[in-house]
């Protein structure tokens, strides 16, 4: 998850707990569980409350499996993995740093979003802040 979201396609997961059966019409408009579409018709086969179980479920086990991943990072939650926890296998027999492979973008001090630190973190420069 260090790597981000998108990279890692989290929401996957999520679509198969709701009971995506990778129907391909996502776009369509013809989604026959009734996840993707706003046919009434068809969203009659997506009960709410019973998929809200499974959905929670999956989410409290995500959770729990990334809480194991950070502590055997070394690390005591999850927030406090980096891209420096990630490696990236390429080839199949090589290994690199994500960090390295796909580096920040030099973005200027102003564009960054850390505008108010709290006091302690006020010393701490905004490119550690961003790790």
């Amino acid at each position: 998850m260090s790597a981000g979201a998108d990279f890692v396609v989290s929401a996957r997961g999520f679509l198969f707990s709701l009971g995506c059966i990778q129907a391909l019409q996502c776009n369509k408009n013809t989604c026959p569980t009734g996840i993707t579409t706003h046919n009434t018709d068809l969203q009659r086969g997506l009960v709410a409350e019973e998929k809200a179980v499974r959905v929670a479920n999956y989410a409290q086990e995500l959770l729990h499996s990334i809480e194991m991943i950070a502590h055997s990072c070394g690390v005591k939650e999850p927030r406090e993995l980096t891209r420096e926890h990630v490696r990236i296998i390429e080839n199949q027999s090589r290994s690199t740093l994500f960090s390295e492979a796909n580096p920040l973008p030099n973005v200027q001090t102003e564009y960054i979003n850390i505008m108010s630190p709290s006091p302690q973190d006020a010393s701490t420069p905004v490119e550690e802040r961003l790790q």
